[in-house]
């Protein structure tokens, strides 16, 4: 019997869909929530594969992610690929891939920690040119941290000054400048396995819980064959078997806004119950055909207490 781990945080209602579905298969594989208390070096992961939806908020996690990766355990998403993405590397990844992708620029840092000093800096240009940033970018634009989700510390500017604001409060973040597509449609495709893509009518200024939005006619043919073309693009490129691809669509343009969410929201209230469903399948197909194809190894049976 193959093992799956699921390493989740406070979300409930997808870990708990897909440890019962996969058991429902009777597909020689069973999965469970990770349990950890301390990993040390000689031992052995049981796991032929685990779901990662929380290690981007806890470092011990990534620790041991990296180290079940190491011993042959398929991890969702690469535990490797995912601590060095940030989102300006993506937007260059994006575009050579030949998806659309509004203007972007990545800033110096506002503050640094204590041993950074103006001598440590030498290599950049002081000032900075806060007008020609402007120019280029437009007005609107976007101030957002080049890692991180949720629309956390994400702030609309209409103005140097405005933007000046945005910036003070970044502290030791690394904040990108982007320009601000004006969208007249907005598409969230799900994606799993770099393979499946669901493309969802979305509005991001609605309340969270009611974002998604049940218009099957919201593209049309030639549309959906686009942005599931350029989801999968952008999967493939980053390497992320889960994730949520954003869309802003401008003159018939899909412009990529969001995707480098490693663990997308996929709880039942935010989705509904059909995307969810959709997702709980597709992630227990996945899951599935992934942990089968694990060798089998004499080590990965072996308990993580005989190690200490």
């Amino acid at each position: 019997m193959k093992k799956v781990g699921i390493l989740a945080g406070r979300e409930r209602t997808f870990p708990a869909a897909l440890i019962e579905r996969v058991a429902a298969r009777d597909a020689g594989v069973e999965a469970e929530w990770v349990k950890l208390g301390g990993t040390a070096v000689e031992s052995h992961t049981p796991y032929a594969l685990i779901v990662d939806r929380i290690s981007h908020e806890v470092p011990y996690y990534q620790i041991f992610l990296k180290h079940a990766h190491l011993q042959g355990a398929v991890i969702i998403n690469n535990p490797f690929a995912r601590i060095v993405e940030d989102k300006f590397t993506a937007n260059f990844l994006a575009q050579q891939a030949g998806v659309a992708v509004p203007k972007t620029v990545i800033l110096p840092n506002k503050a640094y920690i204590p041993d950074i000093t103006g001598e440590s800096l030498t290599n950049l240009i002081h000032p900075v040119d806060w007008e020609m940033l402007g120019r280029y970018i437009g007005w609107p634009a976007v101030m957002k941290p080049a890692v991180g989700g949720g629309w956390k510390s994400v702030s609309i500017v209409h103005s140097i000054d405005e933007m000046l604001v945005a910036y003070d409060a970044s502290d030791q973040l690394s904040m990108l400048l982007q320009e601000f597509i004006h969208w007249d449609r907005y598409v969230r495709c799900l994606c799993i396995g770099r393979e499946k893509v669901l493309p969802i009518a979305w509005d991001p200024t609605k309340p969270h819980n009611e974002r998604y939005l049940q218009q099957p006619d919201y593209l049309s043919p030639a549309e959906t064959e686009r942005v599931v073309s350029d989801a999968l693009k952008l999967c493939r490129a980053l390497g992320h078997d889960m994730n949520t691809v954003e869309f802003a669509f401008h003159k018939g343009v899909p412009y990529a806004i969001d995707f480098t969410n490693s663990a997308p929201d996929l709880d039942i209230a935010s989705l509904g119950e059909w995307h969810f469903n959709w997702a709980v399948d597709a992630m227990t197909d996945l899951v599935i055909e992934r942990a089968l194809a694990v060798p089998e190894q004499r080590a990965a049976r072996e308990s993580y207490a005989a190690a200490f």
